[in-house]
């Protein structure tokens, strides 16, 4: 895989704009061969294709301007633009009059494209500076690539670059054009679907296996319907023949419900590594944390909503504390303590012997019992199970925060 960076609009190719497609790429773990290429800093090359083309008569200066192109279309019943050479002006490729410029395509098949209604086409400004199609048709012969795959919001560039390569006596590569990313109301993919980038997927707590594994399956399936897959099997099992035409769904709930796949099956030691990147912190200092926490969280962002209770006093959602202390959570807490109080060692086997043995004497149901103490001990209604909880907290503060919930709900 080649890596060119298409830089020849000053303006847009920014070093911030550049260093923002690395990024992303590294992140991905999308490696590319060699070292990259500036398109920008082959013009030498892109000026010696475009005098070769203006001495042999493929290519024309023309003064023309829009306003005057499109009256030529009107009054010529619009017909592709076939200018007058002149001295100055940009630089337009010759079209064929007749036939049709045809494209290949490794997933929509055969695409013609009648040359009569095609403008003979600027590739060049006035000054000799290139234009996209000039450059990339240019480039890609040059740099022998062999397979152009793309979104197919550029087929439309294609039939002009095919023109180019023809015109220079240049062998082209194949091509396939994928389909756009729609959301999932149908419309084409925008910021209301969720992250606009790769770097906001990064931040929001995606695995970068796990994206590349998603967007892999956008428009295309194994013959087995596979879903969770390696880079390595991927790359063996990708086929374009079973790339779709129609639109690919990008719906960030199925990405988060793959990315809690990955998160779940990876290692502990890799999984901590993951969250303490993500959170900045030491992984020694997460390891008992994480052990309770990866069956519960989907992204690597929700784990600290699940731990923090571990590393900080917990502020207690009220909301929660309203609808669980209530009809005898006063009584039921207070059992739970001392049998808390009593219970050695501390550990989630004996935690629910011990707490098992409230719930019989009271006769309620776990939920009870259980929501209540996890209230007190972590702030909030969700969190990893309780019993893991309450060993990973430890026998002393577990107590004091519980004790502080019973003294809350006896000053009513």
């Amino acid at each position: 895989m080649l890596l060119r960076i298409e830089d020849t609009d000053r303006e847009r190719s920014t070093p911030e704009n550049v260093e923002q497609i690395l990024d992303a790429l590294r992140w991905l773990e999308l490696d590319w061969d060699g070292e990259q290429i500036s398109q920008y800093k082959r013009a030498g090359s892109h000026r010696e294709r475009l005098a070769e083309l203006l001495e042999g008569g493929r290519a024309y200066r023309d003064s023309a301007t829009s306003e005057e192109v499109a009256a030529w279309k009107k009054e010529h019943g619009n017909r592709g633009y076939r200018g007058e050479p002149g001295d100055d002006g940009a630089v337009r490729l010759r079209v064929p009059d007749e036939g049709d410029t045809v494209v290949e395509d490794g997933i929509r098949g055969e695409v013609r494209f009648p040359n009569e209604s095609a403008d003979d086409f600027v590739i060049a400004r006035a000054d000799g500076s290139p234009l996209y199609n000039f450059a990339v048709a240019v480039d890609d012969a040059e740099m022998g690539i062999t397979h152009v795959i793309r979104g197919d919001d550029h087929l439309s560039n294609t039939p002009k670059q095919l023109l180019v390569m023809e015109a220079l006596g240049l062998q082209p590569p194949r091509y396939a054009h994928l389909p756009l990313l729609h959301g999932p109301d149908g419309k084409k993919l925008s910021k209301r679907h969720g992250a606009a980038s790769v770097q906001e997927l990064r931040d929001q707590g995606y695995l970068p296996a796990a994206v590349r594994n998603y967007l892999s399956l956008l428009g295309w399936g194994t013959t087995d319907d596979t879903t969770i897959m390696s880079t390595p099997e991927l790359i063996e099992r990708f086929d374009l023949a079973r790339v779709g035409r129609s639109s690919a769904i990008f719906d960030e709930e199925k990405l988060r419900w793959l990315n809690g796949r990955f998160m779940r099956e990876m290692d502990l030691g890799d999984y901590t590594g993951a969250v303490a990147r993500h959170l900045g912190r030491e992984p020694g200092e997460l390891r008992a944390a994480c052990a309770i926490a990866q069956e519960k969280a989907q992204t690597l962002e929700e784990v600290w909503p699940l731990i923090s209770f571990l590393f900080e006093e917990p502020e207690t959602d009220e909301k929660a504390w309203k609808k669980v202390m209530r009809d005898g959570a006063l009584p039921l807490l207070n059992d739970a303590l001392g049998a808390l109080r009593e219970t050695e060692p501390f550990e989630p086997p004996e935690l629910e012997s011990s707490l098992g043995r409230v719930l019989a004497e009271h006769e309620v149901k776990p939920g009870k019992l259980y929501q209540p103490i996890r209230v007190a001990i972590t702030g909030t209604s969700v969190s990893p199970g309780i019993f893991e909880s309450l060993a990973t907290l430890g026998k002393n503060r577990s107590i004091e925060r519980l004790e502080k919930a019973v003294s809350r709900l006896q000053q009513g």
